[in-house]
């Protein structure tokens, strides 16, 4: 982002609003994003908490549907795209702009995943979509635009995987995983522990239902959001919840 927003400006010859959205990825994820987008020559930062939307309008009807894509991939990033994208469309509004962008890359689902709900929920709307038409290839093309734009962008090792996270799941791809005969790294998972370390003794959780819908943890009621996140903290440290997989992509 610190790269696409200097791009579209020079480009394009416009202001940029950045937006953020909040869908559970960690507190960690938002910490001084205001100051990097204006330092990258944003004209504002947006942020919104979508966790309970996400959980009881996407999360929620896809548990219910029992919806699995390829009998593995539970659709965390999938099912987040949407309410993101729907809430860059009420954002543009807002702020009365003709044009949204994105940051995704031309070979992978989520491009088409923001581009539909674009397109759905305000046609008039253009799109750009760096990645498509600049010619940096890589980390390193961006690291050397970023210097002859003087934009600050950190220089640092860079990471083993590509990860997405949400209150639905933390997805991890890349670099050794593209090898199916290699084991991934046991420090490699953030949300669970390794089975082999997880309590020998078990621990039961009653989920209230009402109406088909989780309502509380062991009389305890929750909203979604935080419902969610509950179980996760439960889940987690008892090793529950771990998929691997090889996922096929519109683009092959």
């Amino acid at each position: 982002t610190s790269v696409i927003v200097p791009w579209l400006r020079e480009n394009y010859g416009c202001e940029v609003v950045c937006f953020t959205a909040d869908v559970g990825q960690g507190i960690q994820e938002l910490d001084g994003l205001e100051d990097k987008a204006k330092a990258s020559g944003a004209c504002q930062l947006v942020v919104k908490d979508l966790k309970e939307e996400f959980v009881k309008d996407y999360i929620f009807p896809c548990l219910r549907a029992g919806a699995i894509y390829e009998r593995k991939y539970l659709l965390g990033t999938s099912m987040a795209r949407p309410v993101i994208a729907k809430a860059m469309v009420e954002v543009a509004k807002e702020v009365g702009a003709d044009a949204v962008s994105h940051g995704c890359t031309g070979k992978g689902n989520d491009q088409v995943r923001f581009e539909l709900t674009f397109f759905a929920l305000d046609p008039k709307l253009s799109v750009v979509a760096p990645w498509r038409e600049w010619d940096i290839t890589g980390r390193e093309d961006a690291i050397e635009y970023a210097k002859r734009h003087n934009v600050p962008v950190p220089v640092t090792k860079k990471s083993i995987y590509s990860r997405d996270r949400n209150l639905w799941h933390l997805s991890h791809e890349g670099d050794i995983l593209e090898d199916p005969a290699i084991e991934p790294n046991k420090d490699m998972y953030l949300m669970s522990v390794d089975p082999e370390d997880a309590p020998n003794e078990p621990e039961y959780v009653k989920v209230g239902i009402v109406a088909g819908l989780p309502v509380s943890v062991n009389g305890k009621e929750l909203s979604p959001a935080s419902l969610l996140a509950e179980l996760n903290e439960i889940g987690g440290k008892h090793g529950i919840g771990r998929v691997d997989m090889v996922e096929n992509r519109l683009v092959g």
